[in-house]
Order: structure tokens, then sequence, then C-alpha cells
């Protein structure tokens, strides 16, 4: 596969951080028929976790929270990068981004084991049309 960017949309959430609150929200939206490009969970205090939801149609997922007084924030920009899994697959990206000075603020990743990746990275909204111009997305 070649390496694939393209723009992509998030909400978020927080909760309680315990035990069954991501399977709650998951089993909730796969109930509903929400497919999801990506998801993370982060503590983001002693007893609160944020979850961001990258659903594959955005429409489902508002319509999803809705239903179920799910209350979420977004939609927020990020981009989902795939590609081969290979040394330094990602350098070029992240030159491109700091030479054009605009800020990585997070980012998530992961390979699938067999050769291939997927990568979020978090942009702020005000630099986010910049990051796609720079990565020719325009």
């Amino acid at each position: 596969m070649a390496l694939k960017i393209r723009k992509a949309e998030y909400y978020y959430t927080l909760v309680d951080d315990q035990p069954g609150e991501a399977y709650k929200i998951l089993n909730l939206l796969a109930n509903i028929g929400v497919s999801l490009l990506a998801f993370t969970a982060v503590p983001v205090g002693p007893t609160r976790t944020q979850f961001s939801i990258f659903p594959d149609e955005i429409s489902k997922l508002e319509a999803a929270a809705k239903k179920s007084g799910l209350q979420m924030d977004g939609p927020h920009p990020a981009l989902l990068v795939q590609g081969d899994d290979e040394l330094g697959a990602l350098t070029d990206i992240h030159k491109k981004l700091s030479v054009a000075n605009v800020n990585v603020y997070a980012a998530s990743g992961v390979t699938d084991g067999v050769g291939s990746f997927g990568y979020v990275i978090y942009i702020r909204r005000e630099q986010f049309d910049k990051a796609l111009s720079v990565l020719g997305l325009h």
C-alpha cells in the first residue's frame, strides 16, 4: 500500500476512569452501525478519560450521540495516515510540517504486525489548512 493521507474528523467525550466505559461507548456505536476509522482513550486526570472517536460517517455518530444522550465535543480536524510499515515512514510528513512551522500537538500510531500501519496526527484548527497545503491535500 502506498502512503495514504486523508482528512479525518473526530469527536471526544470525557468519562469517569473505570472499568467498562470503553465497552459501553464502543457497544453503543456498533449497535447503531457507526463504523470507526480510529478510537483512542487517554487519561486527562486522576479520575477522567478522554475518548476520541473517528467515525467513518460523521452523521451516523452525531445521530447516535443525540439518540443516546452521549455528550460529544466536535468535530475537530485531524489527519489519518495509512501505509506500509517501513523504517522512516513518517519522517517526510513530519519534516514537511516542521519546515512549514505547523505544530503536531498529539499523534498516535500502530502497526498491524504484518507490514502496514495507521497513524493519527492532531493539528490545531488554526493550522489545519496550512498542514493540508504543505502535504498536498488541498
